[in-house]
């Protein structure tokens, strides 16, 4: 990506710095595919085997994140394991070859990378094993962003030392877990100003327990189905304050309900200002864990329509995000999931009921042939409404032998939103290219107005995806930095409206997609407009209102004492 420098309104002290915004980018393409350019080499080693193990073809992660505060967002990749064929009894992935290390990428003041993963202490050999997801937040508040990896054999919290180093603090800070942990995410679930642990498990499924599946004859052996392995529960961590967690997970509810979760997302889904939880299951009813203010959830899929589509059935849930498409000040749920399905759009109608709109929004008839996996609402072209982006492939490899229309590689799926319609947009090859891709993070990477993408791809180089035409409309961006609350701002609830009167809202989250974190900070999209003002409610309760505001430029926002 071409180098820009970051517009800045610093507001912690009422003295604005005003960096001027850079030259208009040339609209030649809605995206291009620069990693090649900007030396992000690195493909997710899956190691597929012909025993069709099930983890091969479910990774993995990405994270966008500036874990270094230099003010450039960094990139963080996943990796998988070294897998015997067939694994022995009692073995476990092999992480020691370098080839499987987990990755982080620095971004240099140029806009290049540089893979900093040994400095950094991030390889994951052999800790994080056969790797799946990552999540990103500062859980200490103390100025720099921690992530925790999940894996087939549980969690690995890195702690950010703030001098480029991590350290593996999973012992002492409780949150290894157990199982095939999937998604996690960083929110503040109790509002204490510290952000607590959220991590999904898939399925009760090991190397000894994997079975055929497929037809013998003639050979078309395949990965499993979901409904051939027990449901798990998913797990809570509510973060002590002083380096540790507690797992919370039955005491607070979440265990109750057993699902097979991939995806997580997090909003306020009745604007009682407390977090809810919506987790996306695999062809297993999806889960809306309501907050009940006291520390503990109930499940209310089923009563609010949003655990099954509006057919009545469940369907293969994997990618999730939780905002609000259609600027009605109420956070929406998007679901992907597979090919002959349709992606799921549950818009909310502000009385404790979604309503599945996949059809009516037209989502549906755009996605009936695409396996969808990483996903998030987020306005590509700055007009003010959140477009949508899915990465996409087939779960299965082999998909065309037994289904000849359908295929194992897929072209990402770019959506425009028309005011709550969606069409087809993007245009050149990156819209066209076919790649079997997973998570995906979102986020400002050359700090130009606009979100760009990371995509990761199964045994293919990583996708970095830049944005053309973003800054060709007018955009405020926020960097939230909370005091009371936790440090990040995440839950913090934001309502821009516009100089013609348009509103938008916001929740301030790294987590959703697939596997994935993307940046925190909010790009608000205004077309040919200007800034109205800006109400922003913190998690602590206090609300802040900004004014007179300059728009192409980033403001960082601090919490007020009250």
């Amino acid at each position: 990506m071409r180098p820009r420098p970051a517009p800045t309104i610093d507001l912690r002290v009422g003295v604005l710095l005003v960096v001027t915004v850079a030259a208009v980018l040339a609209n030649t393409a809605t995206f291009d595919e620069v990693s090649a350019a900007l030396n992000v080499r690195f493909s997710y080693r899956h190691s597929p085997t012909s025993n069709k193990y099930l983890i091969e073809t479910m990774g993995g992660g990405v994270a966008l994140f500036d874990y270094d505060n230099d003010g450039r967002l960094d990139i963080f990749l996943t990796n998988g394991a070294k897998l015997l064929d067939p694994m022995p009894p009692g073995s476990r992935p092999d992480k020691s070859d370098s080839k499987y290390w987990n990755r982080l990428f620095h971004q240099s003041k140029d806009g290049t990378f540089t893979d900093v993963t040994l400095k950094a202490g991030l390889s994951g050999n052999p800790e994080a094993g056969y790797s799946m997801g990552v999540a990103a937040g500062d859980y200490d508040n103390d100025g720099f962003e921690d992530i925790l990896v999940t894996s087939y054999e549980g969690n690995v919290l890195y702690h950010n030392n703030g001098d480029g180093t991590f350290s593996n603090v999973t012992a002492k800070a409780g949150v290894g877990g157990s199982g095939w942990t999937v998604s996690a995410g960083f929110f503040d679930y109790n509002n204490d100003g510290r952000l607590d642990i959220f991590v999904t498990r898939y399925l009760d499924w090991t190397f000894e327990n994997n079975r055929y599946c497929g037809d013998r004859v003639p050979g078309y052996r395949a990965y499993c189905h979901p409904n051939n392995f027990p449901a798990v529960s998913n797990l809570l961590y509510r973060n002590n304050g002083d380096g540790t967690f507690t797992d919370v997970s039955k005491a607070s509810g979440i265990a109750n309900a057993k699902g097979k979760s991939l995806g997580v997302a997090f909003a306020d889904y009745d604007n009682d200002g407390w977090p809810d939880i919506f987790v996306a299951n695999d062809s297993s009813p999806c889960f809306l864990f309501h907050n009940n203010r006291n520390g503990t959830f109930s499940e209310v899929g089923l009563i609010t329509g949003t655990s099954l589509n509006q057919d009545g059935g469940a369907f293969a849930g994997m990618g999730t995000d939780f905002a609000d498409y259609d600027n009605d000040g109420w956070p929406d749920i998007i679901v992907t999931d597979l090919s002959n399905e349709q992606y799921v759009l549950f818009r909310n109608t502000g009385k404790g009921l979604f309503l599945d709109e996949s059809l009516g929004s037209r989502i549906g008839p755009e996605s009936r042939l695409f396996s969808g996996w990483g996903v998030k609402f987020f306005d590509y072209d700055n007009d003010g409404w959140k477009d949508l982006f899915v990465a996409q492939s087939h779960v299965l490899d082999n998909i065309a032998m037994t289904a000849g229309h359908l295929k194992y590689e897929q072209p990402p799926l770019l959506l425009h939103n028309g005011q709550g319609k969606f069409s087809r947009a993007g245009s050149g090859d990156v819209f066209q290219q076919p790649r079997v891709s997973r998570g995906a993070a979102f986020g400002d990477i050359d700090n130009d107005g606009d979100v760009d993408m990371v995509v990761a791809n199964l045994g293919q180089n990583v996708s970095v995806l830049r944005n053309n035409i973003g800054s060709h409309n007018h955009w405020l961006g926020l960097q939230l930095q909370g005091t009371r609350s936790n440090r990040d701002g995440i839950g913090a609830r934001v309502e821009v409206t516009s100089s013609g009167g348009m509103k938008q809202f916001y929740t301030v989250s790294t987590s959703s997609s697939y596997l994935s974190a993307s940046d925190r900070r909010i790009i608000a999209g205004l077309g040919t407009d200007t800034v109205k003002d800006v109400v922003i409610r913190w998690p602590s309760g206090i609300v802040q209102t900004l004014a007179n505001l300059s728009v192409d430029r980033m403001l960082k926002v601090e919490e007020p004492a009250r």
